[in-house]
């Protein structure tokens, strides 16, 4: 347990300050910033929470896609990582049959009772039934659950395609595995209760990539041909070294009205794979999709057709990808990155809304950062598309001249560059 009156020393410590540094780096204006968060968050905590003296701390990271757009509904495979902003909670059991999580900038604190885990309608859409349903789904798991009361404090913004909600999830289930089960759940089960809890308590469907690619962390390639027993397999590259700024671009566009757009996506690959028998484009052979493409337009459309060709291609160059990376290849790396993006915009679809095409905000992002980019490095659809965020792989010296034009494009703030963390959700600086 961390003594909330000696978090500042906790920190100034040499195991504190190494914490931080595997976290977010070594820059020092970032760590002085990160600092101030933790005791920040210790000041709320004490405030809300006062009979606790101390706490444990657990953090969850965001997770960006590298490759694999709209591959994991399908059965296929992906390349994803988790990133330097993180959700960060403090937590302590309460002996109490009660969770209580607050979150920091929000007016209210979610309680909920572990005597009644059945999903509850007054909660869909709001965070109260992820706590419901990630203990909920443990408790069916055979896992110990218990109560517990937690202050958290996210980086990660939502709608930026950095899976807020998906960390948000993984961190609720690394709370109950260090306070109840010791550390030993999975980072695989913690992952598929996450979407369990998405899926059939909060109310969105939603794949088991962004919930992986947090609880697992590092560069991560994951194959999910059993959904149920998805290989997870790290890979090891110092993108640090590599020359290398990852930055996510926040093109603006919201993400509301847009729930039919992403549907028709998983709707039209299903009807591909339906003219051969199948539910998913994984069970598909690439081969016999070529030979019948006649009967898969006639049958299921140009779009689902197209949409159906970007699976088999983007689903194969993930595993090219990971190659490149593996054995130090940039060049073929960023030439796949590009391949993707193309991939998306021009099979996939999922640059624009058809229906709304005065406003293509991730359409002027790609337009922005090839112009930026001066023909080097890559840049992608980030997530779901439509709207929201691109990704780009930035020569180090083109950086701030890259950052400048977009921030000029989208604002203060829109372009952020990351780094890829390698802890993935865990109990962090435990004394």
């Amino acid at each position: 347990m961390l003594a909330l009156d000696r978090m500042a020393d906790l920190l100034d410590a040499r195991t504190g300050r190494k914490a931080l540094a595997s976290l977010y780096g070594a820059d020092p204006a970032r760590l002085a910033a990160e600092r101030e968060r933790w005791l920040r968050l210790a000041r709320g905590f004490a405030a809300l929470y006062p009979r606790h003296a101390a706490v444990r701390a657990f953090s969850a990271p965001g997770r960006t896609e590298i490759a694999g757009n709209h591959t994991d509904h399908q059965q296929g495979r992906v390349l994803c990582a988790s990133v330097d902003l993180d959700i960060l909670a403090f937590a302590a059991p309460n002996g109490e049959n009660v969770i209580r999580v607050h979150s920091e900038g929000y007016d209210r604190t979610d309680v909920v009772s572990l005597s009644e885990l059945a999903p509850a309608a007054s909660e869909r859409y709001h965070s109260a039934s992820l706590v419901r349903g990630v203990a909920a789904e443990l408790k069916a798991r055979g896992y110990r659950i218990g109560g517990f009361d937690a202050y958290t404090a996210s980086e990660v913004p939502k709608g930026s395609g950095l899976s807020s909600s998906a960390a948000f999830e993984v961190l609720l289930a690394t709370i109950l595995d260090g306070l109840f089960n010791d550390g030993g759940i999975p980072a695989v089960t913690r992952a598929q209760v996450a979407q369990v809890a998405e899926n059939r308590y909060f109310g969105k469907p939603c794949g088991l990539m962004d919930q992986c690619g947090s609880a697992a962390g590092g560069l991560l390639g994951i194959d999910f041909a059993d959904p149920e027993d998805p290989a997870l397999v790290p890979i090891a590259f110092d993108f640090d070294a590599s020359g290398l700024s990852l930055v996510i671009v926040n093109t603006g566009g919201s993400h509301s009205d847009l729930n039919d757009a992403y549907a028709s996506i998983p709707a039209d690959m299903r009807r591909a794979a339906a003219v051969f028998g199948k539910d998913r484009l994984r069970a598909v052979d690439p081969e016999a999709f070529r030979a019948r493409l006649a009967d898969v337009r006639r049958e299921a459309g140009d779009r689902a057709a197209l949409r159906a060709m970007h699976f088999f291609d983007e689903d194969a160059r993930v595993g090219r990808m990971a190659d490149a990376v593996r054995v130090g290849d940039l060049d073929a790396f960023l030439r796949l990155v590009n391949e993707s993006g193309l991939s998306s915009w021009t099979r996939l679809q999922n640059i624009s809304v058809p229906s709304q095409p005065e406003e293509q905000p991730v359409a002027v992002g790609l337009a922005v950062a090839a112009h930026a980019l001066k023909g080097r490095g890559a840049s992608r659809v980030h997530g779901g598309g439509f709207a929201g965020t691109i990704q780009a792989f930035v020569p180090t010296d083109l950086l701030p001249g890259f950052l400048a034009e977009m921030q000029a494009v989208f604002g203060p703030g829109a372009a952020v560059a990351l780094r890829i963390r390698d802890l993935g959700a865990a109990e962090v600086l435990a004394e």
